[in-house]
């Protein structure tokens, strides 16, 4: 039987581009999660799916699968590059796959962005926290932008600067903090309530 994780993470990569350095930024995050004994992690890979375009195929097999798996997250992170500005179409695709309403709605989500240039992916990190809030997700605050995102990683993937290193794994971090914080004490109430182990005291 498999182990169970009460804390259940999605990763979304936002770039399809052979060594892209969303995944590489994405795979500290993912290596910090992976220390939480209690955490399970997936990756979304959009390049291994075949997601329809916008109001084709919402209610295709490989949507309907993408949004469960969205729907039962305990939390998301969605990993973006900047591209002309904002974030990347691949993220826009996977968002608009994940229904109406979304998936998304009420999750607690962490955005990081990388980029090549000296500010980082601050408009792409704007404009995706926008557009978290407008399907009612809940972007967390804080999101992580890692500028000169060429010169950050080296070819095996690791980080190069110590403070990148540790303001990426802060996506991790701050994720399972405000999760344990704010929404695993209702669920474990609720839970409670559930089984009939709380009892009302009179006032």
């Amino acid at each position: 039987m498999a182990e169970h994780k009460p804390l259940k993470i999605i990763v979304v990569l936002g770039s399809v581009r052979p060594g892209n350095y969303t995944s590489r930024a994405a795979a500290v995050v993912v290596n910090e999660l992976e220390k939480d004994p209690e955490v399970a992690v997936e990756v979304v890979d959009p390049s291994t799916l075949e997601l329809p375009p916008p109001g084709v195929g919402v209610d295709s097999p490989v949507s309907q699968e993408l949004q469960e798996k969205v729907r039962t997250a305990s939390g998301v992170v969605l990993a973006t590059p900047e591209y002309h500005g904002s974030f990347s179409s691949v993220m826009k695709l996977v968002i608009e796959n994940l229904g109406f309403p979304s998936a998304l709605s009420g999750k607690p989500v962490a955005l990081l962005g990388v980029a090549a240039g000296s500010i980082g992916a601050i408009k792409s990190l704007e404009q995706l926290r926008g557009v978290c809030a407008h399907v009612g997700a809940i972007a967390l605050p804080l999101p992580v932008s890692v500028a000169n995102v060429r010169k950050a990683f080296a070819e095996d993937g690791s980080v190069r600067d110590p403070a990148v290193d540790k303001l990426v794994r802060r996506v991790a971090t701050g994720l399972l903090g405000y999760l344990r914080q704010h929404v695993c004490p209702r669920i474990h109430l609720e839970q409670l309530l559930r089984e009939g182990v709380v009892e009302s005291r009179p006032s």
